[in-house]
């Protein structure tokens, strides 16, 4: 992901610089950016639909109505849930972050071209280097990653199991510190230049600390996750309701992280500073990115584990590592949503700086405002499409596989239902009288699924600034733009650490050796 951003830019930048200045240049680098985010939309929303759809047929069904294991070769939707982690979680995360990555970079040196002469230069070249030497770091990193754990299974702190990964991220990290005052020393050389440098260490220890506080909200090593586990005890409405409290409340630290972030940045270097933070968030994404896609291969692990037929203890420590899983990829999230919010602050500034001449743009306008009202409203529109989409699809499959538990027979006349009873009550079912589901029909619907929802939210996403900004004018749009990163952070740091929460208070259950009482269901 690194590789092909650090690529792509370089290779456009250097053609676009041809016989054009560095502020038409950074212009038509935009269409990398947009073409990036395009990608990333496509990616993560079909992705999500795929995974979360193949997902919640699979558990609804298996888990719940048969009171099967997880991953149970007999569940017909097992196969599409453990396809859809690669295509949710490591294809959909990886275009995401690809997308905030190449934003980052791009937005920093848009607003570094605004700078006249040689200042301009160093402006447009300092997010390259700092790209660079990130990935260096990063793979310096990757060789501090290691564990004395003795795969115990569920006989483990999963704080334990974070350090081992997070030593190569702070290896990876400091290094970088350490780089990157090589780089500003290099391009600037001078007071300023270590305002900037400060701006840039600001951005990395941001991203670190609002992993830190990620980890809290979805481990459950920690009272988060374990409150929604014991409200499990009165039902699982009383589970909803304590899962979006956590995920409500999970969006204070990082949005005071995210403020002081902006504010000091701003303070020291201004708009530039806030661009060159979400480079400094992002430059070892590296090692980042690896230990966000370490969730969905080991949750895959543990369902090759299942569906090969291997001892409870092989499970028992594939599920922890999962458990682990779910808190990395929450953290992924995490670093997203962060430099997403302070890249596109950036690219708004440009943009004001592009289209503001004569324009005055005041939070009492009633154009600006009404345009605020409009975006702040998007982002639960185009949550709201997608969770329809998903509700569809899920429905489709959960239908699918019931019709399969009835009527799927083997030559003896067994139903994939008896099949499964047989198993569950501990009966060894010879190879040539088990009953094969259809697992390739779940797929295509998933896969089905997921290409025909993702339309109507990828197509409104892409017009909706179009439409409002032709028709009402910069003013409007500035508001819109406003509106929706401001409450598009809120809802995705809420649905991310929600969702991790509620995961790993089910892997507590587990932990516990109470997933199949009432309590753990």
């Amino acid at each position: 992901v690194v590789g092909l951003g650090l690529f792509g830019i370089s290779t456009m930048l250097w053609l676009m610089m041809v016989n054009r200045t560095s502020q038409q240049s950074m212009q038509l680098m935009a269409g990398f950016g947009f073409g990036a985010s395009a990608i990333a939309l496509f990616a993560r929303v079909a992705g999500g639909i795929y995974t979360k759809a193949a997902d919640v047929g699979a558990d609804l069904v298996g888990k719940v109505e048969a009171g099967i294991d997880e991953d149970d070769p007999h569940n017909p939707a097992v196969i599409a849930d453990n396809v859809g982690d690669n295509v949710g979680d490591v294809a959909g995360m990886g275009a995401d972050l690809f997308e905030s990555y190449v934003g980052s970079i791009i937005a920093a040196a848009t607003i570094g071209s605004k700078f006249p002469g040689n200042a301009g230069y160093s402006h447009i070249a300092l997010p390259l280097w700092l790209a660079t030497v990130g990935v260096v770091c990063s793979l310096i990193g990757y060789f501090a990653v290691s564990t004395k754990q003795e795969g115990k299974g569920w006989d483990v702190k999963l704080s334990a199991l974070m350090w081992a990964l997070e030593k190569g991220m702070y290896v990876a990290g400091f290094l970088f510190v350490g780089a990157s005052a090589g780089c500003t020393v290099i391009l600037f050389n001078s007071d300023y230049g270590w305002k900037v440098y400060g701006c840039i260490i600001i951005g990395l220890f941001s991203g670190v600390a609002i992993g830190k506080v990620t980890e809290y909200f979805t481990s459950f090593d920690f009272g988060p996750v374990i409150s929604i586990k014991d409200r499990a005890y009165t039902g699982p409405a009383t589970v909803v309701i304590q899962g979006l409290g956590v995920g409500m409340i999970s969006t204070v630290p990082p949005t005071v992280i995210l403020i002081a972030c902006i504010l000091s940045c701003n303070a020291l270097v201004g708009s530039y500073g806030v661009a060159i933070a979400a480079v400094g968030m992002l430059a070892t994404l590296g090692i980042t990115l690896a230990t966000d896609a370490y969730g969905p291969v080991a949750d895959n692990a543990g369902g090759l584990a299942e569906m090969a037929g291997l001892g409870p203890e092989v499970r028992a420590k594939t599920d922890s590592l999962d458990a682990l899983g779910n808190t990395t990829a929450a953290t992924g999230k995490g670093f997203a949503i962060g430099s997403a919010v302070l890249t596109s602050l950036s690219l708004l500034v440009a943009f004001k700086s592009q289209v503001g001449t004569g324009l005055h743009f005041h939070v009492n306008d009633s154009v600006l405002l009404s345009g605020l009202l409009f975006g702040a409203m998007l982002p639960y529109l185009f949550s709201a499409l997608t969770m329809i989409s998903v509700g569809k699809a899920a429905a489709e499959i959960i239908e699918e596989v019931r019709r399969q538990f009835r009527e799927v027979k083997n030559a003896n006349g067994r139903t994939l239902r008896e099949a499964i009873e047989m198993a569950s009550a501990g009966v060894e079912i010879p190879e040539d009288e088990d009953v094969t589901p259809d697992s390739d029909k779940c797929v295509q619907i998933s896969t089905r699924s997921s290409v025909k929802e993702m339309l109507a939210p990828g197509i409104y996403a892409v017009f909706a600034p179009l439409i409002g900004g032709f028709w009402l004018g910069p003013r409007f749009l500035m508001g819109l733009l406003s509106g929706a990163i401001v409450s598009g952070a809120m809802l995705a740091i809420m649905m991310s650490n929600a969702g991790g929460a509620w995961d790993n208070s089910k892997k507590l259950c587990e932990k516990l050796k109470i997933k199949k009482t009432d309590q753990g269901k």
